[in-house]
């Protein structure tokens, strides 16, 4: 990469293989690539950004879509309807994230289990948006009352989880997905349980995400995905706390209904 003169994009930027990358504060760079009428077009800038940490190169799409799901996971904590909108869009940012080798990324790396699970996101908090709403519409008042699921459903989804690894990890594997293929199939399956259980107020669901992350952290650091494996560790420690957020909200509420 050999440096260049004050140009259209500023003083100090460098030309790369795929664009012209602005050099800021080293070693961190933000490219943009070639070819644009508009650089400042806030769509096409979002899906080509990029920032290049020493030999790594990792997408602001990946960054922001991550932030977003922070920010819904939080809202999850604290209950709060706007937290399915909200992780909507990420989903939408990380689905384009995980196809690498489909969207031309510098990670040519596809992993189909996390990008089809941004897709079951959409569709299941669509389904917890619409319960969300429901419940705070009804007499309760409240987005949704945490509790347990009980013995029989903990069960369930402890073979659900099982099971759906056994049958997506020869799916995705024929498809091409990253190796180990039944790490991607494992997260993908108890991301779909542990969604599915947010929406139905069980406070399980959070230890549900931590079997995900414990899985997630490895698979992407090895697949090239640094920005969504230092999510998974955050997220880790932060399902840890939802769920002691849910227990004492869920022992308050059973408190002032006189339950033991």
């Amino acid at each position: 990469m050999a440096p260049a003169t004050d140009g259209p994009w500023g003083h100090g930027c460098a030309t790369a293989y795929i664009g012209v990358c602005c050099v800021f504060p080293a070693p961190v760079r933000e490219c943009v690539p070639f070819g644009r009428k508009d650089p400042m077009n806030p769509i096409e800038w979002l899906f080509d950004a990029q920032l290049q940490l020493g030999t790594q190169t990792i997408l602001w799409r990946e960054v922001i879509g991550n932030a977003f799901g922070i920010a819904s996971a939080v809202g999850g904590m604290r209950r709060k309807i706007w937290a399915w909108p909200v992780g909507i869009v990420g989903n939408v940012l990380l689905f384009t994230v995980f196809l690498g080798a489909v969207f031309g990324t510098p990670n040519p790396v596809n992993l189909l289990g996390q990008a089809g699970r941004q897709i079951m996101f959409i569709v299941v908090s669509i389904f917890g948006w619409v319960q969300w709403q429901r419940s705070r519409n009804s007499a309760v008042h409240v987005a949704v009352a945490p509790h347990w699921a009980g013995n029989r459903t903990r069960i369930l989804l402890a073979a659900g989880l099982i099971a759906g690894t056994l049958v997506l990890t020869p799916i995705f594997r024929a498809l091409g997905s990253f190796e180990p293929v039944w790490a991607d199939a494992w997260i993908f399956t108890g991301s779909l349980l542990a969604t599915y259980g947010m929406a139905k107020g069980w406070t399980e669901f959070w230890l549900i995400w931590v079997a995900v992350d414990v899985v997630g952290v490895p698979l992407l650091i090895s697949a090239g995905y640094y920005a969504s494996a230092v999510l998974y560790l955050f997220y880790g420690a932060f399902t840890i706390i939802g769920f002691i957020v849910w227990v004492r909200v869920q022992r308050r509420r059973s408190a002032l209904l006189g339950v033991v």
